[in-house]
Protein backbone atom coordinates (compact mmCIF):
# COMPACT_ATOMS: atom_id res chain seq x y z
CA UNK A 1 0.00 0.00 0.00
CA UNK A 2 1.32 3.40 -0.96
CA UNK A 3 2.02 5.62 2.01
CA UNK A 4 0.47 9.13 1.86
CA UNK A 5 2.87 11.90 1.03
CA UNK A 6 3.67 14.65 3.48
CA UNK A 7 1.39 17.05 1.61
CA UNK A 8 -1.52 14.58 1.63
CA UNK A 9 -1.07 13.94 5.35
CA UNK A 10 -1.01 17.68 6.04
CA UNK A 11 -4.16 18.19 3.98
CA UNK A 12 -5.87 15.36 5.85
CA UNK A 13 -4.98 16.92 9.21
CA UNK A 14 -6.24 20.30 8.01
CA UNK A 15 -9.53 18.78 6.84
CA UNK A 16 -9.95 17.00 10.17
CA UNK A 17 -9.20 20.28 11.97
CA UNK A 18 -12.03 21.99 10.09
CA UNK A 19 -14.40 19.10 10.88
CA UNK A 20 -13.47 18.89 14.54
CA UNK A 21 -15.64 21.83 15.78
CA UNK A 22 -18.68 20.41 13.98
CA UNK A 23 -18.04 16.91 15.32
CA UNK A 24 -17.66 18.27 18.85
CA UNK A 25 -20.94 20.19 18.67
CA UNK A 26 -22.67 17.24 16.98
CA UNK A 27 -21.57 14.84 19.71
CA UNK A 28 -22.34 17.26 22.53
CA UNK A 29 -25.72 18.54 21.31
CA UNK A 30 -27.09 15.54 19.40
CA UNK A 31 -25.51 12.18 20.16
CA UNK A 32 -25.00 12.75 23.90
CA UNK A 33 -28.64 13.82 24.60
CA UNK A 34 -29.96 10.85 22.63
CA UNK A 35 -27.73 8.46 24.53
CA UNK A 36 -28.70 10.00 27.86
CA UNK A 37 -32.42 9.80 27.01
CA UNK A 38 -32.07 6.11 26.11
CA UNK A 39 -30.18 5.50 29.37
CA UNK A 40 -32.84 7.29 31.43
CA UNK A 41 -35.61 5.35 29.70
CA UNK A 42 -34.14 2.10 31.03
CA UNK A 43 -34.28 3.20 34.68
CA UNK A 44 -37.03 3.68 37.24
CA UNK A 45 -37.32 5.29 40.65
CA UNK A 46 -37.55 3.00 43.65
CA UNK A 47 -38.71 4.41 46.98
CA UNK A 48 -37.72 2.09 49.83
CA UNK A 49 -39.76 3.97 52.44
CA UNK A 50 -43.09 2.44 53.58
CA UNK A 51 -45.85 2.85 50.99
CA UNK A 52 -43.30 4.67 48.81
CA UNK A 53 -43.92 7.90 50.69
CA UNK A 54 -40.96 10.11 51.62
CA UNK A 55 -37.56 8.71 52.40
CA UNK A 56 -34.64 8.35 50.02
CA UNK A 57 -35.16 7.33 46.40
CA UNK A 58 -32.97 5.16 44.22
CA UNK A 59 -32.75 4.72 40.47
CA UNK A 60 -32.77 1.05 39.56
CA UNK A 61 -32.70 -0.87 36.30
CA UNK A 62 -36.15 -1.11 34.69
CA UNK A 63 -35.38 -2.73 31.35
CA UNK A 64 -38.20 -2.14 28.88
CA UNK A 65 -40.92 -1.64 31.48
CA UNK A 66 -41.10 2.11 30.81
CA UNK A 67 -41.68 1.41 27.12
CA UNK A 68 -44.44 -1.07 27.99
CA UNK A 69 -46.04 1.51 30.25
CA UNK A 70 -45.91 4.14 27.49
CA UNK A 71 -47.39 1.81 24.87
CA UNK A 72 -50.19 0.83 27.25
CA UNK A 73 -51.09 4.47 27.91
CA UNK A 74 -54.21 5.14 25.84
CA UNK A 75 -53.73 8.91 25.78
CA UNK A 76 -50.18 8.57 24.47
CA UNK A 77 -51.29 6.24 21.66
CA UNK A 78 -54.27 8.45 20.83
CA UNK A 79 -51.87 11.38 20.58
CA UNK A 80 -49.94 9.51 17.89
CA UNK A 81 -53.13 8.88 15.95
CA UNK A 82 -54.03 12.54 16.23
CA UNK A 83 -50.71 13.87 14.90
CA UNK A 84 -50.69 11.28 12.10
CA UNK A 85 -54.14 12.45 10.99
CA UNK A 86 -52.87 16.02 11.29
CA UNK A 87 -49.86 15.22 9.09
CA UNK A 88 -51.85 13.37 6.43
CA UNK A 89 -54.03 16.43 5.87
CA UNK A 90 -51.83 19.40 6.79
CA UNK A 91 -48.48 18.45 5.21
CA UNK A 92 -49.73 17.90 1.63
CA UNK A 93 -51.94 21.01 1.83
CA UNK A 94 -49.07 23.17 3.06
CA UNK A 95 -46.68 21.88 0.40
CA UNK A 96 -49.25 22.50 -2.34
CA UNK A 97 -49.57 26.11 -1.17
CA UNK A 98 -45.78 26.48 -0.92
CA UNK A 99 -45.25 25.02 -4.40
CA UNK A 100 -47.93 27.23 -5.93
CA UNK A 101 -46.44 30.36 -4.36
CA UNK A 102 -42.92 29.38 -5.46
CA UNK A 103 -44.04 28.79 -9.03
CA UNK A 104 -45.97 32.06 -9.16
CA UNK A 105 -43.07 34.10 -7.80
CA UNK A 106 -40.60 32.34 -10.09
CA UNK A 107 -42.75 33.11 -13.14
CA UNK A 108 -43.42 36.73 -12.17
CA UNK A 109 -41.24 39.48 -13.58
CA UNK A 110 -42.59 42.46 -11.65
CA UNK A 111 -40.33 44.45 -9.36
CA UNK A 112 -42.54 43.61 -6.36
CA UNK A 113 -41.47 39.95 -6.37
CA UNK A 114 -38.92 40.55 -3.62
CA UNK A 115 -41.54 42.24 -1.44
CA UNK A 116 -44.03 39.40 -1.80
CA UNK A 117 -41.33 36.79 -1.21
CA UNK A 118 -40.39 38.51 2.04
CA UNK A 119 -44.04 38.94 3.04
CA UNK A 120 -44.78 35.24 2.52
CA UNK A 121 -41.67 34.24 4.43
CA UNK A 122 -42.23 36.66 7.31
CA UNK A 123 -44.58 34.40 9.39
CA UNK A 124 -41.74 31.90 9.74
CA UNK A 125 -39.75 34.54 11.61
CA UNK A 126 -42.41 34.69 14.33
CA UNK A 127 -41.80 32.10 17.09
CA UNK A 128 -44.42 29.38 17.35
CA UNK A 129 -45.49 30.48 20.83
CA UNK A 130 -46.10 34.07 19.69
CA UNK A 131 -47.93 32.89 16.58
CA UNK A 132 -50.16 30.65 18.69
CA UNK A 133 -50.97 33.54 21.06
CA UNK A 134 -51.85 35.79 18.11
CA UNK A 135 -54.11 33.19 16.54
CA UNK A 136 -55.57 32.36 19.95
CA UNK A 137 -57.05 35.87 20.07
CA UNK A 138 -58.66 35.14 16.69
CA UNK A 139 -60.15 31.86 17.95
CA UNK A 140 -61.63 32.85 21.34
CA UNK A 141 -65.33 33.81 21.21
CA UNK A 142 -66.07 37.29 22.49
CA UNK A 143 -62.83 38.89 21.31
CA UNK A 144 -62.36 37.25 17.92
CA UNK A 145 -63.45 39.27 14.87
CA UNK A 146 -63.59 36.03 12.89
CA UNK A 147 -66.17 34.56 15.27
CA UNK A 148 -68.19 37.80 15.16
CA UNK A 149 -68.20 37.81 11.36
CA UNK A 150 -69.28 34.15 11.31
CA UNK A 151 -72.05 34.86 13.86
CA UNK A 152 -73.32 37.79 11.82
CA UNK A 153 -73.52 35.50 8.80
CA UNK A 154 -75.49 32.92 10.78
CA UNK A 155 -72.66 30.41 11.18
CA UNK A 156 -71.98 28.88 14.56
CA UNK A 157 -68.21 28.50 14.65
CA UNK A 158 -66.15 27.16 17.55
CA UNK A 159 -62.52 27.17 16.51
CA UNK A 160 -61.49 25.63 19.83
CA UNK A 161 -64.19 22.96 19.93
CA UNK A 162 -63.32 19.28 20.06
CA UNK A 163 -64.04 18.74 16.35
CA UNK A 164 -62.27 21.88 15.11
CA UNK A 165 -59.30 22.53 17.36
CA UNK A 166 -56.96 20.16 15.49
CA UNK A 167 -57.60 22.02 12.25
CA UNK A 168 -57.24 25.37 14.02
CA UNK A 169 -53.76 24.21 15.01
CA UNK A 170 -53.16 23.05 11.42
CA UNK A 171 -54.07 26.56 10.23
CA UNK A 172 -51.41 28.08 12.53
CA UNK A 173 -48.73 25.65 11.37
CA UNK A 174 -49.65 26.13 7.70
CA UNK A 175 -49.58 29.93 8.05
CA UNK A 176 -46.20 29.81 9.76
CA UNK A 177 -44.27 27.30 7.62
CA UNK A 178 -45.66 27.71 4.10
CA UNK A 179 -43.32 30.65 3.47
CA UNK A 180 -40.28 28.72 4.69
CA UNK A 181 -41.01 25.80 2.37
CA UNK A 182 -41.71 28.24 -0.45
CA UNK A 183 -38.25 29.74 -0.04
CA UNK A 184 -36.61 26.30 -0.25
CA UNK A 185 -38.53 25.55 -3.43
CA UNK A 186 -37.68 28.92 -4.97
CA UNK A 187 -33.99 28.29 -4.33
CA UNK A 188 -34.29 25.01 -6.22
CA UNK A 189 -36.17 26.72 -9.07
CA UNK A 190 -33.47 29.38 -9.40
CA UNK A 191 -30.89 26.61 -9.81
CA UNK A 192 -32.59 25.30 -12.97
CA UNK A 193 -30.67 26.42 -16.09
CA UNK A 194 -32.61 28.86 -18.24
CA UNK A 195 -31.57 26.93 -21.35
CA UNK A 196 -34.05 24.19 -20.41
CA UNK A 197 -36.92 26.68 -20.45
CA UNK A 198 -35.77 28.11 -23.77
CA UNK A 199 -35.51 24.64 -25.32
CA UNK A 200 -39.01 23.77 -24.08
CA UNK A 201 -40.45 26.97 -25.59
CA UNK A 202 -38.74 26.29 -28.92
CA UNK A 203 -40.34 22.84 -28.90
CA UNK A 204 -43.73 24.49 -28.48
CA UNK A 205 -44.33 23.81 -24.81
CA UNK A 206 -46.89 25.99 -23.07
CA UNK A 207 -46.33 27.60 -19.68
CA UNK A 208 -48.29 24.81 -17.98
CA UNK A 209 -46.32 22.13 -19.82
CA UNK A 210 -43.05 23.76 -18.71
CA UNK A 211 -44.27 23.68 -15.11
CA UNK A 212 -45.43 20.08 -15.35
CA UNK A 213 -42.59 18.53 -17.34
CA UNK A 214 -39.62 20.75 -16.46
CA UNK A 215 -40.03 22.62 -13.19
CA UNK A 216 -41.88 20.10 -11.04
CA UNK A 217 -39.61 17.13 -11.88
CA UNK A 218 -36.47 19.22 -11.27
CA UNK A 219 -37.60 20.51 -7.86
CA UNK A 220 -38.37 17.00 -6.62
CA UNK A 221 -35.30 16.97 -4.30
CA UNK A 222 -36.54 20.16 -2.61
CA UNK A 223 -40.06 18.75 -2.31
CA UNK A 224 -38.69 15.59 -0.72
CA UNK A 225 -36.59 17.64 1.71
CA UNK A 226 -39.49 19.86 2.78
CA UNK A 227 -41.77 16.83 3.16
CA UNK A 228 -39.30 15.06 5.45
CA UNK A 229 -38.88 18.21 7.56
CA UNK A 230 -42.66 18.56 7.73
CA UNK A 231 -43.13 14.94 8.82
CA UNK A 232 -40.62 15.40 11.64
CA UNK A 233 -42.18 18.72 12.62
CA UNK A 234 -45.66 17.18 12.71
CA UNK A 235 -44.59 14.50 15.17
CA UNK A 236 -42.94 17.18 17.32
CA UNK A 237 -46.15 19.24 17.53
CA UNK A 238 -46.01 20.96 20.92
CA UNK A 239 -46.02 24.77 21.12
CA UNK A 240 -49.42 25.33 19.46
CA UNK A 241 -51.49 22.91 21.60
CA UNK A 242 -49.54 23.98 24.70
CA UNK A 243 -50.47 27.65 24.20
CA UNK A 244 -54.08 27.00 23.15
CA UNK A 245 -54.74 24.53 25.97
CA UNK A 246 -55.81 27.15 28.57
CA UNK A 247 -58.29 28.66 26.09
CA UNK A 248 -60.59 25.66 25.99
CA UNK A 249 -61.29 22.17 27.26
CA UNK A 250 -60.65 20.29 24.02
CA UNK A 251 -56.87 19.98 24.49
CA UNK A 252 -55.77 17.74 27.35
CA UNK A 253 -52.30 16.97 28.71
CA UNK A 254 -51.86 14.09 26.26
CA UNK A 255 -53.14 15.79 23.13
CA UNK A 256 -49.89 15.09 21.27
CA UNK A 257 -47.07 12.65 22.12
CA UNK A 258 -44.67 15.51 22.77
CA UNK A 259 -47.13 17.23 25.09
CA UNK A 260 -47.77 13.95 26.91
CA UNK A 261 -44.04 13.37 27.45
CA UNK A 262 -43.63 16.95 28.70
CA UNK A 263 -46.40 16.52 31.28
CA UNK A 264 -45.04 13.15 32.39
CA UNK A 265 -41.65 14.74 33.03
CA UNK A 266 -42.58 18.10 34.57
CA UNK A 267 -46.06 17.60 36.00
CA UNK A 268 -46.17 13.95 37.06
CA UNK A 269 -42.41 13.79 37.79
CA UNK A 270 -42.04 10.57 35.76
CA UNK A 271 -38.93 11.55 33.85
CA UNK A 272 -38.00 7.96 33.03
CA UNK A 273 -41.36 7.27 31.37
CA UNK A 274 -41.07 10.63 29.59
CA UNK A 275 -37.64 9.58 28.29
CA UNK A 276 -39.12 6.31 26.99
CA UNK A 277 -41.90 8.23 25.23
CA UNK A 278 -39.36 10.62 23.71
CA UNK A 279 -37.33 7.66 22.38
CA UNK A 280 -40.49 6.08 20.92
CA UNK A 281 -41.37 9.40 19.29
CA UNK A 282 -37.89 9.62 17.76
CA UNK A 283 -38.16 6.05 16.46
CA UNK A 284 -41.51 6.75 14.81
CA UNK A 285 -40.10 9.92 13.23
CA UNK A 286 -37.13 7.95 11.87
CA UNK A 287 -39.34 5.17 10.51
CA UNK A 288 -41.73 7.57 8.76
CA UNK A 289 -38.95 9.79 7.41
CA UNK A 290 -36.78 7.00 6.06
CA UNK A 291 -39.87 5.13 4.87
CA UNK A 292 -40.90 8.18 2.86
CA UNK A 293 -37.38 8.54 1.45
CA UNK A 294 -37.42 4.87 0.47
CA UNK A 295 -40.82 5.28 -1.16
CA UNK A 296 -39.93 8.31 -3.26
CA UNK A 297 -36.51 6.87 -4.08
CA UNK A 298 -38.04 4.01 -6.01
CA UNK A 299 -37.96 4.49 -9.75
CA UNK A 300 -38.04 2.55 -13.01
CA UNK A 301 -35.60 -0.34 -13.01
CA UNK A 302 -33.88 -1.89 -15.98
CA UNK A 303 -35.98 0.26 -18.33
CA UNK A 304 -39.11 -1.71 -17.51
CA UNK A 305 -40.97 0.98 -15.46
CA UNK A 306 -40.32 -0.84 -12.20
CA UNK A 307 -41.85 -4.15 -13.28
Amino acid sequence: MKRPTRTEARNARAAFGFLLPFLAVFLLCFIAPIGYAIYQSLLKVERPAPLGIGGPTNEVWAGLSNYSHALEDERFINGFGRVLLFGVVQVPLMLVFATALALLLDAASARWVGFFRTAFFLPYGIPGVIASILWGFLYVPGISPLVEIADSAGWQVDFLGRDAVLWSIANIVTWQFTGYNMLVLIAQLKAIPGDLYEAARIDGASAWQIVRHVKLPLIKPALVLTTVFSIIGTLQLFAEPMVLRPLGTSIDSGYTPNLHAYNEAFTSNNQHIAAAEAVLLALVACVLSFGFLKLVGRGPRDGRDGK
